[in-house]
């Protein structure tokens, strides 16, 4: 697929980026190599293949999924500048 100067300036404008005329064409050079090397990885074979997410076979340490406060209220609250009753305490908005 070739690109001409016309295609290189709105992917250039699409993409935010300011590309000078004298250089689209050498952009344009560049993204049809991109191109083709994208259409090259189409052509291979991946049948059966699982998809990957690491190069070793990791599984995750996993805790129970149960509802708790964190049972740490007084170190939250001491980040608190007027805890009052074991709450925050914040100024009144409404009248």
């Amino acid at each position: 697929m070739a690109l001409d100067q016309d295609t290189v300036r709105r992917i250039a404008f699409l993409a935010r980026i300011r590309v000078e005329d004298e250089r689209l064409d050498q952009i344009a050079g560049e993204l049809d190599g991109i191109l083709h090397w994208v259409e090259q990885l189409s052509e291979v074979d991946t049948d059966g293949v699982e998809p990957m997410t690491s190069v070793t076979e990791v599984i995750p340490a996993l805790r129970s999924d149960v509802v708790n406060d964190g049972n740490c209220r007084d170190r939250v609250l001491a980040n608190a500048p007027d805890p009052v009753d074991g709450f925050y305490t914040v100024p009144k908005v409404v009248e």
